[in-house]
């Protein structure tokens, strides 16, 4: 990540995005560079609009969180929790059920 992160850097400077450059960014953060990577990153970001990739990246809609009810007392978190290990002791029967059917066949 941090190898994109320099190249990000360096756009939002107005530098231009060069293996030398990038090398200097990760050198001044204490990463040690690795050339390989460098020159993949510089020969895929070749010719890419990055403002246009950012714009389309942030169009993408993410998932929202689920909304926390706000008026769960504590009966009803014992009662959801109650509901939640019977569905476990049931699943734990039947799977026991099928291993013992298994063995004798």
């Amino acid at each position: 990540m941090e190898y994109i992160y320099s190249a990000m850097l360096l756009h939002s400077a107005g530098k231009e995005i060069t293996e030398e450059n990038i090398k200097k960014v990760l050198t001044a953060a204490g990463v040690k560079a690795d050339d390989a990577r460098i020159k993949a990153l510089t020969a895929s970001l070749d010719g890419v609009d990055i403002e246009e990739a950012i714009k389309k990246a942030a169009a993408v809609p993410v998932a929202a969180a689920p909304a926390a009810s706000g008026g769960t007392s504590s009966e009803d978190k014992k009662e959801e929790k109650k509901e939640e290990e019977e569905e476990e002791e049931e699943v734990s029967e039947e799977e026991a059920a099928e291993g013992l059917g298994a063995l004798f066949g």
